[in-house]
């Protein structure tokens, strides 16, 4: 990966969870790519998270149930983040190509390659917080 990659590879976490157990954790103020690294190495689900990555794939979209823009954004030299953008409470990122940078801030669930980013978008009900995406320039959410 080139310096210039990596120059654009900002990740920037707020981890906010408000639960226990094994699957849930609690932790605020933590910041950086080791964070997100960390959740990911302990396996923790439901935290907030902020930050931006290189889309390495574009997916076709999940057509079951609600309707989900799905890509693969690399953050670090280690983790790929699958992103899912429910396209049916919020507009599609246009024009998104490999090579492109989205920043995001929504839901991190564990997964074995990396993680799923979720909840993207303004919460209808008003009980989750907001996520958004961002793309050259344009908010999405």
């Amino acid at each position: 990966m080139s310096l210039n990659t990596l120059a654009f590879i900002t990740l920037s976490l707020m981890l906010w969870l408000s639960g226990c157990g094994e699957a849930n954790h609690t932790a605020t103020g933590s910041t950086g790519v080791d964070a997100l690294y960390q959740a990911w190495q302990q396996q923790r689900s439901n935290i907030q998270v902020s930050g931006s990555g290189i889309v390495t794939r574009v997916l076709s979209d999940d057509i079951k149930g609600s309707r989900h823009q799905r890509f693969i954004l690399k953050i670090s030299g280690q983790q790929t983040l699958l992103i899912a953008h429910n396209i049916d409470l919020a507009p599609r990122l246009a024009n998104l190509r490999k090579g492109d940078t989205v920043e995001f801030n929504g839901e991190y669930e564990w997964n074995t390659q990396g993680g799923v980013v979720h909840w993207t978008h303004k919460d209808p009900q008003g009980r989750h917080p907001n996520g958004w995406l961002r793309h050259h320039g344009q908010q999405y959410w």
